[in-house]
């Protein structure tokens, strides 16, 4: 059964996430997950036995991980594109976890459709980063859909989980620096307040290129700045701590 999930005829491939025996379907020719997604599921806090939305879900990486990661009673992981989408649900199939993760195949901003309103503990997102689409040259692909903001943007990603967040539910986000300000603001906007961030930095003595952020639901004004995280300490060497959260 678990041979059938896994189309090689059409590319794809078997990757261990080295977690909890837990096992990816990705085509390469397609999109891949990155660190952001792996450093985004380390970094989320969910509340015991409740619901998390990952939206943008892409091929279902962080909600597999957040199974391991996560005492949540359920996952949601909301994917436009059809094809990706197909390939999360057979490896949510593949780890056994459909009691716990299930996949929607639709724009997120058709969310309330399928989940009530202010009924969610936690929203995660790995949104597409850029917004400058003028240089793509095949807006269909999947991965200038990943990377740029064709589909879906900033203004509904924190719009859609200002409405599915319950009050004091937690928003958690990887993006980058530079739209760091317009991020503050659109959250604000929603009533979503940042409480916590953390810098990701290439070297511990280079510019941070990957900003998480935690934000909460109508909560007060007060934000942490947590320590920096350096994901190399040498050309192609991890530090310690990331392989940590990569489980070696």
């Amino acid at each position: 059964m678990k041979n059938e999930l896994l189309k090689e005829e059409w590319g794809e491939r078997l990757d261990d996430l080295q977690c909890n025996n837990l096992f990816l379907i990705q085509n390469p020719s397609k999109f891949c997950f990155g660190i952001d997604a792996v450093l985004l599921a380390n970094f989320v806090k969910a509340k015991n036995g409740g619901h998390i939305i990952d939206l943008c879900t892409g091929s279902g990486i962080v909600p597999v991980l957040l199974s391991a990661k996560t005492s949540a009673k359920r996952i949601t992981g909301i994917e436009i594109q059809k094809d990706i989408a197909d390939m999360a649900n057979r490896s949510v199939l593949y780890n056994s976890l459909e009691e716990k993760i299930d996949i929607i195949n639709d724009d997120i901003a058709n969310a309330l459709k399928y989940i009530k309103p202010c009924s969610v503990d936690t929203i995660s997102v790995n949104p597409p980063y850029m917004k400058d689409t003028t240089a793509i040259k095949n807006p269909d692909l999947p991965l200038a859909i990943a990377r740029h903001e064709l589909l879906t943007d900033l203004e509904t990603v924190v719009g859609i989980s200002g409405k599915l967040l319950k009050e004091n539910g937690k928003f958690f986000m990887i993006h980058k620096p530079s739209r760091l300000s317009e991020i503050f603001a659109v959250l604000k906007k929603n009533r979503i307040e940042p409480k916590r961030i953390r810098f990701v930095h290439p070297y511990i003595n280079s510019k941070a290129n990957l900003v998480l952020i935690e934000g909460i639901k109508g909560s007060g004004v007060w934000l942490d700045v947590e320590p920096p995280l350096a994901v190399y300490k040498d050309k192609n060497v991890y530090t310690d701590e990331v392989l940590k959260i990569y489980g070696r």
